[in-house]
C-alpha cells in the first residue's frame, strides 16, 4: 500500500508545492506583461548586448539565440551568453532586464566575484553529492541504518548550501545588470525602471523558493533521522 509520511506531507510537499506554483504564475505573469511593453531603445536583446559591450568596461563574448522560453542563462565553460527566443528577437522592457541580468552574471566572472569563487569551490562535491546522497538517504530508511542516513544528509546538506549561496548570486547579477544599464544610457524611461525591477524581482523569487524546498527537505530529512537515533 502506498504511504507517505503525513509530516513530509503537509510540512515539505503541500507547501514546497505551493510556493513553486505560486512562484511559477508569478514570474509567466510578470514576463508576458512586461514582454509585451517596447523599451525605450527599441532593441532586441543581442542589441542589448552590444550596446553594454560598447558603452561599458565589459569585455565582450559571444551571445547566441536559444530555442525556448526563460532559457536565457550565461555559460560560463564556453562563455557565451544564451538568449531566449522572446528576448532575442522582442524589443521589449523583459528582453533588456533579462540581458543585462545574464551579462551582469558576465561581470561576476570578469571581475572575480567573491560569491562567484565561493560559489565555485563547492562545485566538485556537488559532482556526485546528489547520486550519493539520495542513495544514502533511501538505503539507509530502507534498511534502518542511521549512520548511513546521516551520510546522506550530509551531502544533501551541501546542495542546499549551494541552493542558499545561488540566491545572492542572483540578486548581484540583478544589481549589476541594472548599474550596466544606467551606465550605457538604456534606462531611458520610467517603465523601463519599473518593468526591469519586476521581472528581475519575479525571477530572484524562483530562486528563493528553490532555497526554500530544499532546505524544508532538509529539516525533514533530519527530523527522520533523529525520531531513528
Amino acid at each position: 500500500m502506498f504511504y507517505i509520511d503525513p509530516v513530509y506531507f503537509w510540512y515539505v510537499l503541500i507547501p514546497t508545492l505551493l510556493i513553486s506554483i505560486g512562484v511559477q504564475v508569478y514570474l509567466r505573469s510578470t514576463f508576458s506583461k512586461w514582454s509585451k511593453v517596447k523599451n525605450s531603445s527599441g532593441i532586441v536583446g543581442p542589441q542589448v548586448a552590444q550596446q553594454l559591450f560598447d558603452r561599458t568596461s565589459l569585455q565582450p563574448i559571444r551571445v547566441e539565440r536559444i530555442r525556448g522560453t526563460m532559457t536565457d542563462h550565461f555559460d560560463p565553460g564556453n562563455n557565451v551568453v544564451r538568449l531566449s527566443d522572446p528576448v532575442a528577437t522582442q524589443p521589449s522592457v523583459a528582453s533588456l532586464a533579462i540581458t543585462a541580468h545574464e551579462l551582469g552574471h558576465v561581470q561576476q566572472y570578469q571581475s572575480g566575484s567573491a560569491l562567484i569563487k565561493a560559489r565555485g569551490f563547492l562545485l566538485p562535491a556537488l559532482q556526485f553529492s546528489p547520486t550519493i546522497s539520495y542513495i544514502a538517504i533511501l538505503f539507509g530508511l530502507w534498511f534502518n541504518m542511521t549512520g548511513l542516513l546521516w551520510l546522506g544528509i550530509i551531502f544533501f546538506a551541501l546542495m542546499v548550501i549551494f541552493s542558499i549561496m545561488t540566491l545572492p548570486i542572483e540578486i548581484d547579477a540583478s544589481r549589476r545588470g541594472t548599474s550596466l544599464l544606467k551606465e550605457a544610457g538604456l534606462m531611458q524611461s520610467d517603465s523601463d525602471a519599473q518593468g526591469s525591477k519586476a521581472v528581475l524581482t519575479a525571477a530572484a523569487l524562483t530562486y528563493l523558493a528553490a532555497a526554500i524546498t530544499s532546505i524544508l527537505q532538509l529539516l525533514y530529512y533530519i527530523s527522520v533521522a533523529n525520531r531513528r537515533s
